[in-house]
Formats: structure tokens, C-alpha cells, sequence
């Protein structure tokens, strides 16, 4: 498929049924798989046949859908598992162990702050989170002898800052080590990390490329681009032999497309077993098919959010890169010229009370820890998402008491400014 465009790999990327095959992806339900003798068997833990012998690893279904979201992202090799948040961990442990460093921005999502700063610190793994906005200086000097991985959120969740994905990339590939980014906001639709220079990126399939609030869900996809054996002391998990499985070194055999994908499969879904499931992996599917026309609406309706915003005294400043006042609106235009996506945050001027009162009188939006649906919804972050972050932790990451994050859906725009108009209107002075 990497001749056909995106809309065209939205829709036919992944599955190409045979004569007389189900034109949609089948749904493998199955949690294992028969074979004729224990030598073919045995040929699938040796890596030396391809297939599936139980669901736990790898499924069929699952791997129709990640072959679609690599071709759209570009990748060599995917997988799904069974969240955004597995997604992030897997893609970073599988380089990472007891003693390795990561570099972050530190605007990025607060479930995501929270698993690298408190959950994989508990497994010797330190971080040092630094400023989008940081200089070229800056970031390299994050950098120690133990750094594993950079990594960044192309649209953060829910601050809206850009990540300048070049400058970081750069870096990365400075100091030997990949760059991983969650691409989950803009989507491949809007934008494509690996062509700026990611080698790794992740997706909390939940939002857009579900759409539709059906199936949780995450994806990695690898560029296959990284030369792990030019820098095989940093990552001897990729570049010695895996004792776990057979002595065998995944960047050996199976080079820089393959052996990311490979070990995160045959070493952390074996061991953690964050999978999928078939009947998620489907519903994907079916929104991945509507994604390219989807993207477009949710960027229309959210511009549209943002500058009424903008407008209204009660607001004090709204995030959304859209916007030419929009201290991120150059890097979105070049990262992103056909616009992020539909999430819009502004800060109210009466702080957490202004923010609850607004959201109360919300008729068509939503309250919901969700984002990147079809039907829009709101939430404050500082009391739900966020709130495990210290005021500190809260100010570096852009995100104050009194922030609203609006996800606008796919209704009439004209409907959901009115929503808001009334809503703000019972905000006292």
C-alpha cells in the first residue's frame, strides 16, 4: 500500500481479503491455535516461522489493524496493546531497564508524567523532564551516560504545546538513543513523527482512531529506522542474545525493521500480557476506515471553539496551535498544516469556581475523562486527570486550576458555540 495515499490506506491498509475471504478483517476469537506436529510449534519459539500459537503474544486480527496504522505512520512494524498507557510503557521499557535514564518534555499527559516519574522510577528508571520550549543547549545538556530514550507528545495532553519533534529528534541521534512520540492528537492524518526524524510512535488508539468512545486501546509503531547495533552497549536487550528466548539477538536477526516490534512482543506482551483483544482490535478497525474524513471535521469545529473563545471576557487566554495568536501556531503550521486536531484548552479568569460553574451548565458537551471522540466533551483537568501533580508539577506542564479542556466532536460547530455562550453566561463576576 505505500504507493496509495492516506485516505486510500485508511480504508484498504492492513487486510486484503483472498477469493472468496470475508471483506471485512475476521475476528480471530480464539485465545489459542492448533498445529499438525510440536516441530511446527516448536519453529514459532525459535522465531523461525511466523504465525501464532496463543493470544496472549500475538492474534491475527490485532495485527491486520497494526499493519494498517504502520502504513499510515510509515513504520516498518507494529503492535497493538491493550492501552495508550501500555503503548508508552512498552515503548519505553523495551530499551530501557533498572539503572537507564529517559529524557522528556515535561508537558505531556499526566497519566504518562505519572508512569515515568513515580511507576518506572520504582523500577530503577530515572527521567529528567525539561521544557518543550527548551533550548538547543538545554536539551542536550539533560542528556548522562545512562540515557536510554527521548521522548515527547506531538500535541500535548491537554496544554496543546507542539513539540518541536526536529529539535529533539536531533538530539536523540546525537547521544545515540531513539526518539519516541506519542502521536495521538494530530493522528497520522495531520501528522507523521517518523518523517521528521521519530523512530518510534505511540497512539492511545482509544481516542481519534476509534473515534467513537467504543474500545480502549494503544499502538506502537516502529520507523525501523534506528541502528541498534551501531549503538549496542546502550541496548543489550536488542543487541545480546535473550536468554529468555533461545539466545537470540533481535537486532541480528532481524535487523533495524524488525527488531524493536519483535522483542516487545516476544519479551514484554509474553511476559505482561497487555494485549488487545480481536473484538477491540476490530471496532479499531472499522475507525480507522473513517479517520481521514473524521480528522478534517474535528479541526474545522475546533478552530471554530477557539476563536469564539477568544472573544469572551470571561476567558483568560486559550491554547489551540489553530490560532495565529497561538504561541505554537508557526510550529503547527509546520508540523501540522492541515491543522492538530478538535481539543481546545482555555483558562477561565475565576480559577477552579469559574470552571465548575461553566462546566455544570454544559447542555450538548459532555463531562468526561475522555477526549477525541466523536460527540464533544469537557473536563478540568487539575481536578481529575491531573490531580496527582503538585501545583509545581502543574504550572511546568500548562495546566492551572482554572483550565477547561474542550475535545469537540463531530455536531453542527454554530450548536456547540451556542453551548458554550450559554454555559459561560452563567459564570457570576
Amino acid at each position: 500500500m505505500s504507493d496509495y495515499r492516506m485516505n486510500t490506506k485508511c480504508v484498504q491498509a492492513g487486510y486484503t481479503p483472498g477469493n472468496g475471504q470475508p471483506r471485512q478483517i475476521p475476528i480471530i476469537q480464539s485465545t489459542t491455535f492448533k498445529y499438525d506436529t510440536s516441530e511446527d510449534m516448536g519453529k514459532l519459539f525459535d522465531l523461525e516461522a511466523s504465525g501464532y500459537f496463543y493470544s496472549r503474544l500475538q492474534n491475527p486480527t490485532n495485527d491486520y489493524v497494526a499493519a494498517k496504522i504502520a502504513a499510515l505512520e510509515g513504520g516498518s512494524a507494529a503492535m497493538l496493546t491493550s492501552s495508550g498507557q501500555a503503548a508508552n510503557f512498552f515503548a519505553l521499557f523495551n530499551i530501557c531497564e533498572a539503572g537507564s535514564h529517559i529524557v522528556a518534555s515535561s508537558s505531556i499527559y499526566g497519566g504518562t508524567f505519572n508512569l515515568i516519574s513515580v511507576t518506572m522510577a520504582k523500577m530503577g528508571i530515572s527521567v529528567t523532564f525539561l521544557s518543550p520550549d527548551c533550548t538547543p543547549e538545554e536539551l542536550d545538556g539533560a542528556f548522562q551516560e545512562n540515557t536510554r530514550a527521548v521522548f515527547g507528545e506531538t500535541i500535548a495532553n491537554p496544554a496543546l504545546t507542539v513539540l518541536d519533534i526536529e529539535k529533539f529528534a536531533k538530539a536523540a541521534h546525537a547521544h545515540g538513543v531513539p526518539l519516541v512520540v506519542d502521536n495521538t492528537f494530530p493522528t497520522p492524518v495531520n501528522c507523521r513523527p517518523i518523517e521528521w526524524g521519530a523512530d518510534i510512535v505511540t497512539h492511545s488508539t482509544t481516542k481519534y482512531m476509534d473515534g467513537h468512545g467504543a474500545a480502549v486501546g494503544g499502538a506502537i509503531v516502529d520507523a525501523g529506522r534506528f541502528d541498534w547495533m551501531a549503538h549496542q552497549d546502550k541496548f543489550p536487550g536488542l543487541c545480546r542474545p535473550d536468554e529468555s528466548y533461545h539466545g537470540i539477538t533481535y537486532a541480528e536477526k532481524f535487523g533495524k525493521e524488525g527488531a524493536f516490534i519483535t522483542k516487545c512482543t516476544s519479551q514484554l506482551m509474553r511476559d505482561l500480557g497487555c494485549i488487545q483483544s480481536p473484538q477491540s482490535a476490530f471496532y479499531l478497525n472499522l475507525g480507522l476506515e473513517s479517520l481521514h474524513v473524521r480528522m478534517p471535521r474535528h479541526v474545522e469545529n475546533g478552530q471554530a471553539v477557539a476563536e469564539f473563545l477568544e472573544k469572551q471576557e470571561q476567558v483568560a487566554y486559550v491554547n489551540y496551535p489553530g490560532l495565529e495568536s497561538d504561541k505554537y501556531h508557526e510550529r503547527a503550521m509546520k508540523y501540522m498544516p492541515k491543522g492538530g486536531c478538535g481539543v481546545v484548552s482555555f483558562e477561565l479568569k475565576g480559577g477552579r469556581k469559574a470552571a465548575e460553574t461553566f462546566m455544570k451548565h454544559l447542555k450538548l458537551a459532555a463531562i468526561e475523562t475522555h477526549v477525541a471522540d466523536a460527540r464533544t466533551c469537557c473536563l478540568n483537568p487539575a481536578t481529575s486527570t491531573h490531580r496527582q501533580m503538585s501545583d509545581e508539577q502543574l504550572a511546568a506542564a500548562g495546566v492551572p486550576a482554572g483550565l477547561v479542556r474542550i475535545s469537540c466532536g463531530l455536531e453542527d460547530k454554530e450548536d456547540l458555540i451556542a453551548d458554550l455562550a450559554q454555559a459561560l453566561a452563567q459564570i457570576e463576576d
